[in-house]
């Protein structure tokens, strides 16, 4: 009884965990081959745009943002430039300023609120029809805005762009794991609706947007609520955000953790949608590609003790090898936490394990901090390299 019920939990953990990493890829495959095409009609005339970039201490490179804003290919007459200064204590107003006569405009709101309070006020003052939010160290390519406006189908509220990362970022791993997400939302959006969003680039009809509760991730919640309301969101690769990953490991944790403590606040705000009933396609997908997700440290973790346990309890074979190829993950991904302490450069085979582990200890204290009913609402401006203030390249 007792090896039935360990050989249980480790069977269920691992199918879980294989199902949201590499099961769910195929599986979306397969629902979009058998999904009609939806409609992308491009609108007749080219609807007007407020650029909105999200700012708190950007001195460093708001300036460059700005130039890349005012050399988008979009006309003049279409587009609005607003960056929104979330109590900035830096030189970044006065930047800001300095740009008033070419037509960028700059929302100061004080008190700290946070981006989310920041983007509702925003978004509740522009007229333009459609909206874009932006971080301010994601760099357009030049056609941006209007792939972004091609891809509003009659049904669409909200339209995803592409996050891409230069080759000259430390941090590869995370690299890889934007490729992998961005694929994702593809599949997502042909099948219906992607999931979610992405700070650095996405778009949003004005009627179509629902004021968020200030404690939401609004690049995640507002795609729920536009979802919530009967329209779909869309994704497009072709509308493409340049940035430079995290500069460390570490920074990635503090990145992670602060994410899905947020995320777990929307979910719980949001649960209706994970109702197969109301949501059969939908709510498969929100707990595919995030809610299990977000629990893979606590399957891995089964996964681990119940094997170990097997295999005191059992002399089979199988218990041994499974047991030996987490060990050996594991072993991976400390030999690449122990190369990252050093100036050595650590391989990919023991890199992206370490980043994986690290992503899912950022998962755990979201988690953590979710069930403690804590949440962070205000963000902070990531250290960021001389990299970073050159031109993105593809």
């Amino acid at each position: 009884m007792l090896e039935l019920t360990l050989l249980a939990l480790l069977v269920v953990s691992v199918l879980l965990l294989v199902h949201s990493y590499f099961l769910y890829i195929p599986l979306l495959a397969l629902l979009a081959r058998l999904t009609p095409t939806p409609d992308s009609s491009i609108p007749d005339s080219l609807p007007s745009v407020a650029l909105v970039i999200a700012a708190y201490n950007e001195e460093d490179i708001i300036a460059q943002k700005i130039e890349n804003s005012l050399e988008l290919e979009y006309p003049d007459d279409r587009l609005s430039i607003v960056v929104f200064s979330d109590a900035s204590s830096d030189r970044t107003d006065e930047i800001v300023r300095s740009y008033a006569d070419e037509g960028v405009d700059l929302v100061r709101i004080e008190g700290r609120v946070g981006k989310t309070e920041c983007q509702n006020r925003v978004a509740d003052a522009v007229d333009e029809e459609i909206v874009v939010f932006s971080d301010a160290n994601s760099m357009y390519e030049p056609d941006a805005i209007r792939e972004l406006v091609a891809s509003f189908g009659p049904d669409v509220g909200c339209v995803v762009g592409e996050l891409k990362y230069r080759d000259s970022s430390d941090v590869d791993g995370e690299s890889i794991y934007w490729r992998y997400e961005s694929l994702i939302k593809r599949l997502e959006s042909a099948v219906g609706s992607s999931v979610t969003g992405n700070g650095a680039i996405y778009a949003v009809r004005n009627s179509s947007y629902v004021p968020l509760r200030r404690g939401a991730i609004s690049d995640f919640a507002e795609p729920l609520a536009i979802v919530a309301n009967g329209e779909r969101v869309a994704y497009t690769a072709d509308a493409v955000a340049w940035e430079s990953t995290e500069e460390t490991v570490d920074d990635e944790l503090d990145r992670r953790s602060r994410i899905v403590t947020r995320s777990w606040h929307t979910v719980a705000n949001n649960a209706e949608l994970l109702n197969p009933v109301r949501y059969p396609v939908f709510s498969f997908q929100l707990l595919s590609h995030k809610v299990l997700r977000w629990l893979s440290p606590i399957l891995l973790a089964v996964a681990l003790l119940s094997n170990l346990a097997l295999v005191l309890v059992s002399t089979s074979p199988i218990y041994l090898a499974l047991l030996g190829a987490q060990l050996t993950f594991y072993a991976l991904a400390l030999a690449g936490a122990v190369l990252d302490r050093t100036s050595l450069s650590p391989p990919t085979l023991v890199h992206v394990p370490h980043f994986f582990l690290v992503a899912n200890y950022g998962m755990l204290v979201g988690l953590w901090n979710f069930l403690r009913r804590e949440n962070i609402v205000t963000w902070n401006t990531t250290a960021r390299d001389s990299s970073q203030n050159e031109d993105p390249e593809p």
